[in-house]
């Protein structure tokens, strides 16, 4: 039900999502679902603190950390085709993926310890404190969005009829709709490997938090590798690209259920996942990305993203 409730949320505002980032000026959005992620976010350390923390406000908390969320990631993706050239969106998104890998090494190594030796509640203490660092730091960009003239209220449609239109860019598009179709099965294989996913290698299998932190960190340390080379590979074609990372995924996933013991042959096998499936998975994104920015109309881009 948890997992469910992080990603509901996509399925009923990712459309009115696409039409508001449309509408409305990115980067304020990026601010203000930054800082309401930071608030949702510390009600659940204070709950803990006072005794009051239950599943029901976790799912509560989940699922609007996760509409915000999809009002943010929507916004970031929309805002950079209008910082740099089309030539340049594979560069930019591939020191985007570096960024994040870093911070995602460094998250996963820390973020085992705290649990283990501070608690969870603290951890997500933490967690709330860098949406804020976030807010903060995007709103230091300063370069102009490139933006369209403003429609009067008058001839303004819908959103419903916005909507429409995003949804028929998608299905026009070749390209963009077998991005949409790939994009629904990695989804419905990475939702049922990530809903058991930790369950299994903590309650199961018996690895420790702080262990588990540190292997997850390689993760991150094989994204940074997939994303320096990201931006060299399209040479090989963007389409053989991304279908070759897929199966390169696939078969790092499946390192995982050969771990079936906390033991050193146990941490290979899931060190293997995180470096073949993290590093495909991450130069999977930034092509897929970069080449929908590239090619979905501007006026639409919200609602493709």
């Amino acid at each position: 039900v948890l997992r469910v409730a992080e990603l509901l949320p996509g399925f009923i505002f990712g459309l009115v999502a696409g039409a508001w980032v449309d509408r409305l000026r990115r980067k304020p959005i990026m601010i203000a679902t930054d800082l309401g992620r930071a608030l949702l976010i510390v009600t659940i350390p204070l709950a803990a603190f006072l005794g009051w923390l239950g599943l029901g406000q976790l799912y509560v908390i989940a699922a609007l950390v996760s509409v915000l969320s999809v009002f943010f990631d929507v916004a970031y993706q929309s805002l950079l085709p209008s910082l740099v050239k089309n030539d340049e969106l594979v560069e930019a998104n591939s020191k985007l993926g570096a960024a994040m890998s870093v911070a995602e090494a460094s998250a996963f190594s820390s973020a085992g310890w705290l649990i283990q030796l501070l608690t969870a509640p603290v951890a997500m203490l933490v967690d709330g404190l860098t949406f804020i660092a976030s807010a903060g730091l995007v709103a230091r960009i300063r370069e102009p969005e490139l933006q369209t003239e403003p429609r009067s209220t008058e001839s303004q449609p819908s959103i419903a009829r916005d909507i429409v239109e995003g949804l028929r860019a998608v299905w026009r598009q070749p390209i963009l709709r077998g991005m949409v179709v790939a994009g629904l099965a990695q989804n419905l294989a990475f939702g049922l490997v990530g809903t058991v996913f930790l369950l299994y290698v903590n309650q199961e299998v018996g690895f420790d938090p702080g262990i588990l932190g540190m292997i997850f960190a390689v993760g991150g340390v094989s994204s940074f590798i997939g994303a320096m080379i990201a931006g060299r590979l399209p040479r090989f074609g963007t389409g053989a690209v991304m279908v070759v990372s897929l199966v390169l995924a696939a078969i790092g996933e499946a390192f995982v259920p050969l771990a079936t013991a906390a033991n050193a042959i146990g941490v290979l096998f899931l060190v293997g996942q995180q470096i073949v499936a993290d590093s495909a998975l991450t130069v999977y994104d930034i092509n897929q990305v970069s080449l929908r920015q590239a090619i979905a109309p501007a006026h639409v881009l919200g609602r493709v993203n």
